[in-house]
């Protein structure tokens, strides 16, 4: 299988939202949430034959931090090395070498402990929307 990860693609919005609506943490986000979302994003895009197999967003200051959220591959493709071929990509963007990263997951800290994340005691707050 051959897979091309591409860098701020325009994408369908429906299509985007279809892979996120497979996901615990955005299967009830909004549409209009995501739009604003993926403007203000550096959004990392997996395909297979032209179809959208995975999607990831960056939010980053550029200086300081960014933040890699919404990671996700379509549950037809999962454990075929496309989140490994998006986290590669992201791991060699040369401006978010020298950042730090932040992220959550439930369930891929082995994923990303490959590209340099290390899992940390609970030492985070949040803000729940409102």
């Amino acid at each position: 299988m051959e897979i091309e990860v591409k860098l701020n693609q325009k994408e369908d919005i429906n299509t985007i939202m279809a892979l996120l609506k497979t996901s615990y943490w955005a299967k009830d986000r909004l549409e209009e949430v995501m739009v604003k979302a993926i403007e203000h994003s550096e959004c990392i895009y997996a395909y297979e034959k032209q179809n959208l197999v995975g999607f990831a967003r960056l939010v980053t200051d550029y200086a300081t931090v960014f933040w890699l959220c919404d990671v996700i591959v379509s549950e037809n493709h999962r454990h075929e090395g496309i989140g490994k071929s998006m986290m590669h990509y992201i791991a060699n963007l040369p401006y978010y070498k020298s950042l730090k990263g932040v992220l959550a997951t439930n369930d891929a800290f082995g994923l990303y402990e490959q590209y340099g994340f290390v899992k940390e005691p609970v030492k985070m707050m949040t803000k729940p929307r409102l």
